[in-house]
């Protein structure tokens, strides 16, 4: 294996070696028994969370976790659209679709704005144009939700 590709392998693997770290002892995780109210409803987007799980936490760490794909902002003409940062992108759209109403009112007109975005984004034939302002819009309005979400 080249020496490039060891480095982008461990590049790889970092975020989930991270994660590992930082997870919590068994005993003090929630129990994996869904809550009563997850059960009842069917608009089920996304996976891993708890159906009373703090909106802001979990929008805003998927837009974190999204992020670490994206180039800094005012790169998005260079933004290469691989198939990781739509995954991701995808992903996003769940979280948002399942937690977006329930963020603090000032900010769900945010999360339909990036919903609508990740909506095209997640998709490979949107065209390149076309993902390029979706990436611009995207950014705006989860820039405001994690703004939001801080003064919340």
């Amino acid at each position: 294996m080249s020496f490039v590709r060891r480095i982008t392998a461990i590049a790889l693997l970092m975020p989930i070696l991270v994660a590992c770290q930082n997870s919590p002892p068994p005993q003090a995780q929630k129990s994996r028994v869904p809550s009563p109210s997850a059960s009842l409803t069917s608009d089920k987007f996304s996976t891993g969370g708890d159906a009373d799980d703090d909106p802001c936490t979990r929008v805003v760490s998927s837009i974190g976790y999204a992020g670490l794909l994206l180039l800094p902002a005012g790169k998005e003409d260079e933004q290469n659209f691989e198939n990781a940062v739509l995954g991701r992108l995808a992903e996003l759209r769940g979280i948002v679709r399942e937690f977006g109403p329930r963020l603090p009112g000032g900010l769900r007109g945010e999360a339909e704005s990036v919903e609508k975005a990740t909506q095209g984004l997640a998709k490979a034939d949107t065209p390149r144009k076309t993902q390029v302002a979706f990436l611009k819009d995207y950014r705006a309005a989860a820039d405001r939700i994690v703004q939001g979400c801080k003064t919340s």
